[in-house]
């Protein structure tokens, strides 16, 4: 598949929608088995995402909250706080179906050339049964932390041939 119409656009308010959508999506085989009745599941879901959106807007100002886009029908986000000595990639999702198709793996290596040149770090956190996680190690993160819920994964910047 072709990448070259995925592009980002920052969030807006008309978005959150989408995201809650989006965030969902990534939760649903986690939830699948509960009990729950759907308006249950559904009122969780919403608690979650607006735990998550608020936490992330205090904690990263700064940071790029972007809408990734396929033309222009919204297909996923990619969250990304450039730090003084580490990027951290806070979240990079896709729709389930357009998972699988290389945008995950064509917007990653963009952010670890990116990275490269400047000669930073990236950080981010995974699930350890997340099948984006060997995508992670292809591009050379280790996972340096296991917190309760999610490994923490690092890639230190390459270094040029050149230095």
């Amino acid at each position: 598949m072709s990448t070259s119409d995925v592009h980002l656009r920052p969030i807006t308010a008309t978005d959150l929608r989408f995201l809650l959508d989006l965030y969902a999506s990534t939760r649903a085989q986690e939830l699948d088995p509960l009990p729950w009745s759907q308006a249950e599941k559904a009122a969780f879901l919403q608690q979650q995402f607006d735990a998550q959106h608020r936490h992330y807007q205090a904690h990263y100002r700064g940071a790029e909250f972007s809408l990734i886009l396929q033309d222009e029908q919204p297909i996923g986000r990619l969250y990304l706080f450039r730090g003084p000595g580490t990027h951290n990639l806070m979240d990079l999702s896709l729709l389930p179906a357009w998972r699988g198709r290389g945008i995950g793996r064509a917007l990653l290596a963009g952010l670890v050339d990116e990275a490269d040149r400047v000669g930073k770090a990236i950080r981010l956190y995974v699930e350890s049964d997340n099948p984006a996680r060997r995508l992670y190690e292809h591009f050379g993160f280790i996972v340096t932390g296991q917190h309760p819920i999610y490994l923490e994964m690092h890639r230190t910047a390459a270094r040029s041939l050149s230095a």
